[in-house]
């Protein structure tokens, strides 16, 4: 058994962390509690799992005292432990005690000195974790949401096959995988063949049978794939019995804008979907610029800069369309979009309590985004919408992220056993020789 200590961080990420840890025992500082109270009142998803924590504590009140500890279903217990104020004999006196981190700290090192059993405190702050290991407190990141970025899966598989094989897959239209590792629903193969290079064939897993492409070679307001990771990606996006699909790879790959072209080819030529809906989270790349003016849509427009930029190169070559007035008196494809109710740009701070449905859905930068608030919004998608998640899970901006905990490699580790989802690793920079030089070396 092990005594884990709770930073304030891990409960801000995750409010069920304090039911993760099994038959083992969760300690949480008073300081802790002192800073969930300070940021309930918050009107964004820390503030909501502030409110969340408290709540939960007071349910966990209700089954006997936090200051001695309440059982869980697992067999571990949750207690609430005031600030050890007698730090002598080791602790330095150079970390000021009037800051919480060092309170939360100061606790761990005092019980890593009164109990017998192991103790280790859980903070998503790097920083902490190494003043925790200078002072010999066990220290590690909440682990339970981590996913091994390194052997995530990528959508994409190379398959040797003899030549024969390749011929019926070409005749038939299909070919079976007996006898092979059983593929993930929706995953692509490059099929290539050792005895004679040239041939090859692209394909799809579909219901226990390798199939060719049917929709790769569609043109999206006048945008054709440009590699094969391309071409599987638009496979995804325009196949209606897909309902989700998950785009990463490094910037200047397509991923944003595969997904508005193809969202765009289903809402105004197609005519599958109503609107589309694109959103992201607003989460800023150094400083911010603190509050902006205006209304909502002004207040966004910087935020969503990145995919106007996108539908004006769609819409390049419908130069009547660029000089229509919008409905706030800008010119633009989005302002004529928007004004004619084909283009809904929203921030995730408005998301719960939605029901979306006949929409095509946008999430950019899904990297930015927790586990949690990823579930928040694929929850809102109703009947006959389908929903698409496009990101860079090496470049986060969110301070307690990573490439192995944030919401869109969680999303394509849980859901690639899914029929109902597609993953697709986009790795070629189209964008141009200067974003691709950068991507690569930089």
């Amino acid at each position: 058994m092990k005594t884990y200590v709770l930073d304030t961080n891990v409960l801000l990420h995750d409010p069920r962390a304090l039911y993760v840890f099994q038959e083992n025992n969760v300690v949480l500082p008073l300081a802790v509690i002192e800073e969930i109270d300070d940021l309930k009142r918050r009107q964004d998803e820390i503030g909501r799992n502030a409110r969340t924590v408290s709540r939960e504590l007071d349910e966990l009140r209700g089954g006997g005292s936090l200051a001695r500890g309440v059982a869980t279903a697992k067999g571990g217990s949750v207690r609430i432990e005031v600030n050890h104020h007698d730090l002598a004999g080791g602790f330095p006196p150079t970390l000021d005690l009037g800051k919480a981190d060092n309170r939360i700290l100061g606790l761990a090192w005092s019980l890593v000195r009164e109990l017998a059993e192991p103790v280790v405190l859980v903070t998503k702050d790097l920083n902490l974790r190494v003043k925790a290991d200078v002072l010999g407190v066990p220290a590690e990141d909440f682990l339970n949401d981590k996913v091994d970025f390194e052997a995530l899966y990528s959508g994409v598989r190379e398959l040797h096959l003899t030549p024969g094989e390749i011929d019926a897959f070409y005749d038939q239209g299909r070919l079976p995988l007996s006898g092979r590792r059983r593929p993930h629903p929706n995953q692509f193969f490059v099929l290539k063949c050792r005895e004679r290079p040239s041939l090859s064939a692209l394909a799809r897993f579909q219901a226990g049978f390798l199939t060719p492409l049917a929709l790769a070679e569609a043109e999206c307001l006048g945008l054709k794939p440009r590699n094969k990771e391309q071409r599987f990606a638009l496979e995804l996006l325009l196949d209606d019995q897909v309902k989700i699909v998950t785009l990463s790879g490094p910037a200047g790959t397509g991923k944003t804008l595969l997904a508005l072209a193809a969202g765009l080819e289903k809402v105004m030529e197609q005519k599958t979907f109503a609107k589309l809906l694109v959103t992201r989270p607003i989460v800023p790349m150094g400083n911010d610029l603190g509050y902006l003016p205006g209304e909502k849509e002004d207040k966004l427009r910087p935020w969503m800069q990145p995919l106007y930029d996108n539908l004006q190169f769609l819409f390049r070559d419908y130069p009547a369309l660029q000089g229509q007035k919008g409905a706030k008196g800008g010119f633009g494809a989005h302002d004529y979009l928007l004004a004619q109710g084909l283009l809904e740009m929203e921030a995730l701070t408005y998301i719960r309590g939605r029901s979306i449905p006949g929409q095509f859905i946008i999430c950019d930068e899904a990297q930015n985004l927790t586990p949690h608030m990823i579930k928040t919004l694929i929850t809102r998608v109703g009947e006959g919408t389908k929903i698409v998640f496009t990101g860079d899970p090496e470049q986060i901006d969110h301070p307690y992220l990573d490439a192995s905990s944030n919401g869109l490699t969680h999303l394509v580790e849980k859901l690639k056993a899914e029929t109902l989802s597609g993953h697709v690793t986009l790795v070629k920079g189209e964008r141009s020789q200067v974003a691709e030089l950068g991507s690569r070396l930089l």
